[in-house]
């Protein structure tokens, strides 16, 4: 019997009204709104797309700048509804987009590891379980107890993927994460992204560095202009988009 399916891309489709207008104040917009002459342009960001991703699959996503990969990563995250098309996810996902997002600037380290934890949808019972392994994994010493307004970009995205990775998600959404921290922290990272992928977490990851993606990747999606331009093993894909 084959892995079942964990995410189901079925003829996604996406678009974005943008405002025409050079509106400069609220009373502007609402008097314009009222008289019905507010003028939209309409973008087009993902355009019928369809892919599938089978349990413990680790499936990379390349395309350009704007070719619609932070689209679709928040469309199968659920940040975003699709205008057409369905999205289905079976698993807890985790999503490492903005990494940080759930922080509250004015907590410290420890605190945001409640706090986040808990918007990932872990108990605080496991968090406290996996205190000190994440904290071990960040580096950050005593500066946890410090409120991470103060951190640097890095010491932020450090703490964010210990948390994110320390947990044990069955979906991961990965963007760009192993440029985070320094070499040896990067390093760090990425054999422990070898570790989830060998123990069975499905991948989805999107990377500028094609590298990473044909050493981590079991399949790839090319993505260009919102459309899938090729799928199908890394290799062929990687080879035909290198040139």
């Amino acid at each position: 019997m084959g892995r079942r399916t964990v995410i189901e891309i079925n003829d996604v489709t996406m678009r974005f009204r943008m405002n025409n207008d050079r509106i400069l104040s609220l009373k502007e917009f609402v008097t314009t709104a009222l008289r019905g002459k507010l003028q939209y342009n309409e973008f087009t960001a993902l355009s019928h797309v369809s892919f599938s991703i089978k349990k413990g699959e680790t499936l990379g996503l390349v395309g350009r700048n704007g070719a619609g990969k932070s689209t679709l990563l928040k469309v199968i995250s659920g940040i975003l509804k699709p205008t057409e098309g369905s999205v289905r996810v079976r698993g807890n996902i985790v999503p490492m987009l903005e990494l940080g997002s759930g922080f509250d600037f004015d907590l410290t380290g420890r605190e945001n590891i409640f706090l986040n934890g808990a918007i990932l949808g872990y108990s605080e019972e496991y968090l406290k379980e996996k205190y000190e392994e994440i904290i071990a994994f960040s580096e950050l010493g005593q500066f946890i107890e410090m409120p991470i307004r103060n951190y640097s970009s890095g010491m932020l995205a450090r703490l964010a993927f210990s948390i994110a990775a320390m947990v044990q998600p069955e979906i991961l959404i990965v963007d760009e994460i192993l440029s985070v921290g320094d070499a040896a922290f990067q390093e760090k990272s990425r054999a422990r992204m070898m570790e989830l992928m060998g123990g069975g977490t499905t991948v989805l990851f999107v990377s500028h560095n094609i590298n990473q993606i044909r050493e981590m990747c079991d399949r790839v999606v090319w993505l260009e202009q919102g459309t899938v331009k090729l799928m199908g093993d890394t290799k062929e894909v990687c080879d035909v988009y290198e040139q």
